[in-house]
């Protein structure tokens, strides 16, 4: 019996680490070299390395769904690798001064308080939805559009008021998603108060 728990064991482990998690876990990993690269001003490489982590964020859940490696791991993974990713990125870019303080405060706020949502759902023991919408994922695609277009700006030594009206956009998805994800996490919590009163 405990072999066959080892092997159960190791099988969930080889199940967890598959292609699309370790993909995942390199984007993770490519975050300090990235913040490093930018912090010493060599912006071509630190833009080679988001564009990296950008394809491993695009590979990572086409690789999942094709060859059926999806895994509760990589449910959480996922989002917290781009979370972890566009939030380091956003505040290297306040502290370069190319990006107001109020957005990384925007940034940071809304999923800082998504997080404390999962967290306290999951310490209740209430359902909850895990799965991106589609305003967070817009939000996630027009947050590293405008992190991999500063860093373009920055290095060709462009103006970055270019990027304003993104930036604006950017500001309106971030708060719209944020709400949306908060509406929809407090109308699941009624919905188990009420199926268990």
């Amino acid at each position: 019996m405990r072999s066959t728990s080892l092997a159960g064991d190791a099988a969930a482990a080889g199940d967890a680490f598959n292609i699309p998690n370790s993909l995942t876990l390199l984007r993770i990993l490519l975050i300090p070299v990235f913040v490093g690269l930018m912090l010493y001003a060599w912006y071509d490489w630190a833009l080679g390395v988001l564009l990296v982590a950008g394809l491993t964020d695009a590979l990572d859940g086409t690789i999942a769904r094709a060859a059926n490696q999806r895994t509760r791991l990589g449910m959480y993974l996922d989002p917290l690798a781009d979370k972890l990713l566009l939030t380091s990125g956003f505040i290297t870019l306040s502290v370069l001064h190319l990006v107001p303080l109020w957005v990384v405060i925007l940034v940071v706020s809304r999923d800082v308080i998504l997080l404390a949502g999962t967290v306290l759902a999951q310490l209740t023991e209430s359902t909850v939805d895990i799965a991106p919408t589609i305003l967070g994922k817009g939000t996630t695609v027009c947050q590293l559009a405008y992190l991999v277009l500063a860093v373009v700006v920055v290095s060709r030594q462009m103006e970055t008021q270019l990027l304003q009206p993104l930036l604006y956009v950017m500001a309106a998805l971030t708060v719209g998603s944020g709400a949306h994800y908060l509406y929809r996490g407090f109308t699941r919590l009624n919905a188990d108060q009420t199926l268990s009163s």
